[in-house]
């Protein structure tokens, strides 16, 4: 069959979705022709017996049509061996945990005091809100006991693996782990310290995150054993801190930022969330107090990234799997993350000359 250099470098270019690298790269192309009748016959390797191919197959299969010359394609799809499988890992598996030293990720920890604050959804649209605002961006749900952002986002896919990676999947331009791919729905997570302490470090390290510019952890309420092990892998990333307008939980969001600041995490801003609930007749109704955030904002010296208001849409959006931003375009909460995920994007990380130097 005739060569097209066109048609390879076409096919050379698709990247796989699950990877985000080309074809060309991972070195998956094992055949390229193209025949008299147009037909365009690619073969490719995958790295495994039950990876999702049919995405890949629809981008290969795009990318041909688009060369001149080519009227039909036709993708064969074979496995790579477990040796060519193993060392596709080894290449691809990151020299650097995300956040640590030498790597260009921004850890962002979104912490609470207490539980009930929606520091969930805070997690989840404002990393919507920086996807959509063109950053690329992951997610890594560390509370192990009530996961909840693979529902928030809308994931249905199974995390992928490749040797001993694990790929995240991903919806809405955002990729996530969490334990909810990983217990039964109906199996409680009775864990202690140490094997806790393990399951945030496969998160960090097994987990295939080829470093995203933003990893955003939602935190466990409370400064127990999760908290302090993400300060032990991740001394360099920053905190954001989620509280509800009520003087009671602004004071309980104290503790969580005086513990990021006690393990030399820098504590960035702080976001009020249930601000208030606007009905039908235009009017601001305050239901859980006003005044919150900002005093907590100005008791920590720090800017108020932003108040998020109680919509029905929200919630609902949440339940399935629509982030506000795609539940409820143009709303008041929709603004709300565009708006903290800009000022976000606006606080540089403080620069050390030298990390290991501590001045307490």
């Amino acid at each position: 069959m005739p060569k097209s250099p066109e048609l390879e470098a076409a096919i050379g270019g698709v990247a796989d979705p699950d990877l985000r690298r080309t074809l060309s790269e991972l070195g998956l192309i094992r055949e390229i022709a193209l025949d008299r009748k147009g037909l365009a016959t690619v073969g490719i390797a995958v790295p495994g017996p039950h990876w999702n191919a049919e995405p890949l197959g629809r981008a290969i299969a795009a990318a041909a049509k688009a060369i001149d010359g080519v009227s039909d394609v036709q993708v064969d799809v074979a496995v790579l061996s477990e040796a060519d499988s193993a060392a596709l890992a080894e290449r691809l598996r990151n020299s650097t945990l995300p956040g640590g030293p030498g790597s260009r990720t921004r850890v962002l920890g979104i912490s609470s005091g207490k539980g009930g604050v929606g520091k969930s959804s805070v997690t989840t649209n404002t990393a919507v809100a920086l996807a959509r605002a063109g950053h690329d961006v992951g997610v890594i749900d560390a509370d192990v006991w009530g996961f909840s952002v693979p529902r928030m986002l809308g994931i249905e896919a199974s995390p992928q693996a490749l040797g001993p990676l694990i790929i995240p999947p991903s919806a809405h331009g955002v990729r996530a782990i969490s334990m909810d791919f990983f217990v039964p729905s109906d199996q409680a997570v009775i864990w202690r310290g140490p094997m806790l302490h393990k399951a945030l470090e496969q998160f960090l390290g097994d987990v295939y995150w080829d470093e995203p510019e933003f990893l955003l952890v939602d935190m466990p309420p409370g400064t127990g054993d999760v908290a302090i092990s993400m300060a032990q892998f991740l001394p360099r990333s920053q905190v954001i801190v989620v509280t509800t307008p009520q003087p009671t939980a602004q004071r309980v969001a104290q503790r969580a930022a005086a513990m990021a600041q006690k393990v030399d995490q820098e504590v960035i801003g702080v976001v009020e969330n249930m601000s208030w609930f606007t009905g039908d007749d235009g009017k601001r109704y305050e239901i859980f107090g006003s005044g919150g955030g900002e005093r907590l904002a100005a008791d920590l010296g720090l800017p108020l990234l932003g108040r998020v208001p109680l919509l029905p849409a929200m919630r609902e959006g949440a339940d399935r799997g629509q982030p506000v931003e795609i539940a409820a375009p143009g709303s008041e909460a929709a603004d709300a993350f565009t708006v903290i995920a800009a000022r976000i994007v606006a606080l540089r990380p403080r620069v050390r000359t030298h990390p290991e130097l501590v001045i307490k």
